[in-house]
């Protein structure tokens, strides 16, 4: 067995370990914060094998605003009797999960473990099309960017990005069609009796460490997906890692009662979260009419049009996450 596949090894092992504890954890509290393990696992396992950008799309939304997600459901859901192993195999998984994780932090603090993160092998990764690196170095600088992947996300492969917006937004329809309506109005506006909704956090219900925290973190989390967004031009970010920095933020600052609710029904709240689409969508026909096709960029214009795709596509993906976890949903027909 040789050095470098024994991380990989390892990786692979607390993945299926972490999958495991979260599925048959003795209490929901405990398969949460697996599942949040699960997440983080996995963004390692994206960063070795050099895909940063996903790397860090998986440790904010995957493991970050997912998790937040479930322990908001599972605190909601009525109490019931779960289906567990038993507790010794629990905690063997966990040893063996806390030995795992030491030894993989200690093999990346190694001078060969930071040297396969940051420069891995990728030849083998493009068998199936050899001259895909080529054919993206070729084109790169027509795109209007320097970075690859930006440039195939935002030019070359434009259409999927646009779709994956579209499927954030019917996201959060979904997830507020589904949510629990405080007040249901008989067609006389009778309100029926039902069951109040939880009261809102306010600052004095909150732990004042967290306020601290929150005060202190929240504009570190600005700055950073402010720095992603205009770092994804060249290396890796972009709008999706900002936008989930940016909901992150507002998430802290909700949660220790800094920022008042985020109403579904609030004018501004809406428009912010089409947006990202709608701006995509109009560059779309703008370059349709105007241009060679749709979304086929003037190369002349072709770093303004992404940059403001971006920018607005990062402000619509922060309202739409930030509205799926701290959301206030009310009864719009009264």
């Amino acid at each position: 067995m040789t050095s470098s596949l024994l991380p990989d090894l390892v990786l692979s092992a607390l993945l299926l370990v972490m999958a495991w504890g979260a599925m048959y954890a003795p209490a929901r509290a405990s398969a949460m914060s697996l599942f949040i393990a699960f997440g983080v696992v996995m963004a390692l396992i994206w960063a070795r094998l050099g895909a940063p950008d996903l790397a860090l799309a998986e440790a904010a939304i995957g493991a970050g605003l997912t998790g937040t997600l479930l322990i908001q459901a599972a605190s909601r859901a009525p109490s019931q009797q779960q289906t567990t192993l038993p507790m010794t195999s629990f905690v063997v998984a966990l040893v063996f999960v806390a030995a795992a994780s030491l030894w993989f932090l200690a093999y990346l603090m190694s001078a060969e473990g930071y040297s396969l993160i940051v420069e891995p092998d990728l030849a083998s990764d493009y068998r199936m099309v050899p001259d895909l690196p080529q054919r993206v170095a070729e084109t790169l600088p027509d795109s209007g960017v320097s970075y690859s992947v930006t440039a195939v996300l935002l030019n070359f492969r434009s259409w999927d990005t646009l779709l994956e917006l579209m499927v954030l937004l019917l996201a959060l329809i979904g997830v507020r069609q589904l949510a629990p309506t405080p007040t249901i109005y008989r067609t006389d506006r009778q309100a029926l009796p039902t069951t109040p909704p939880a009261a809102p956090p306010t600052s004095a219900d909150t732990w004042p460490l967290l306020r601290v925290w929150a005060k202190m973190l929240a504009p570190a989390l600005l700055i950073t997906g402010s720095y992603l967004l205009w770092r994804g031009a060249e290396a890796p970010g972009g709008a999706f890692q900002a936008g989930a920095l940016l909901a992150a933020a507002a998430v802290m600052l909700r949660l220790a009662g800094l920022i008042p609710p985020l109403r579904w029904s609030r004018l501004w709240l809406r428009l912010a979260i089409l947006a990202g689409g709608l701006s995509f969508f109009s560059v779309a026909v703008l370059t349709a009419v105007a241009g060679d096709g749709w979304l086929h960029y003037p190369q002349a214009l072709a770093k303004s049009l992404i940059l403001f795709i971006e920018i607005v596509a990062t402000l619509s993906i922060a309202v739409t996450l930030g509205l799926l976890v701290i959301g206030e949903r009310e009864d719009l027909r009264r």
